[in-house]
């Protein structure tokens, strides 16, 4: 069974890495080759996923395992895991430390910033409080295409560099243990409502380009 789920879920890693790399540059492999030859990040950002309760999504999945992947090889020396309960009653940030923990990952080396409810959001709050917390080697760990579309956003916002960090297949393949268990009760919320109820089409659009945010200055 559990070779079977391996497969599918590399299946779907390369599938989605095979159309990014086809439409984006710089490729994955080379833009890990400049990190590598940086590290170490004071703090890498991942964006959330949203979690259904029961499994993790092949995206958080990748997400997750990327993030400690970079941490066990000392290329960064902390995570922050961003995203509120935007789709399900289940914050995406805590459900993914959750994670993170049961991979190995030290509960002390988890941030978590639980208020963004888009991808430009993940950036810019944990951007903020990465700051505070007097970081300033800062990446961001996603899959490659939600990557290259946040390249010029992270470009162009924020006064310190913001370094990307995409995952790479073939390191990901190499990777067995991707199957813990977890307890996400403490990451549900109550009364919850989804991001469609309280909030229309046209103001969701807004929020994914970044334009319901109210920028500080730096």
């Amino acid at each position: 069974m559990k070779t079977i789920f391996n497969h599918i879920f590399f299946l779907f890693l390369a599938s989605t890495l095979f159309i990014s790399c086809a439409l984006f540059r710089p490729l994955p492999a080379k833009l890990f080759k400049r990190a590598v030859n940086n590290q170490p990040y004071d703090v890498v950002i991942v964006p959330g996923c949203p979690y259904d309760g029961a499994e993790w999504s092949n995206a958080m999945k990748g997400r997750v395992i990327w993030a400690n992947y970079l941490f066990k090889k000392g290329i960064t020396k902390n995570i922050i895991f961003s995203g509120a309960a935007v789709y399900t009653p289940y914050v995406e940030a805590k459900v993914m430390a959750l994670y993170a923990e049961a991979l190995g990952t030290p509960k002390g080396n988890i941030i978590i910033e639980d208020k963004a409810e888009h991808s430009t959001e993940n950036i810019y709050y944990s951007y903020h409080l990465a700051k505070k917390m007097g970081f300033t080697k800062i990446a961001i760990a996603s899959d490659p295409f939600q990557s290259n579309l946040l390249m010029r956003f992270s470009r162009i916002r924020f006064k310190l560099p913001i370094v990307h960090i995409p995952m790479v297949l073939d390191t990901l393949s190499k990777i067995d243990d991707v199957f813990p268990k977890i307890d996400a009760s403490s990451a549900k919320v109550e009364n919850f409502k989804s991001i469609t109820e309280t909030q229309t089409k046209r103001y969701r659009r807004r929020g994914t380009m970044g334009k319901n945010i109210e920028f500080e200055k730096e």
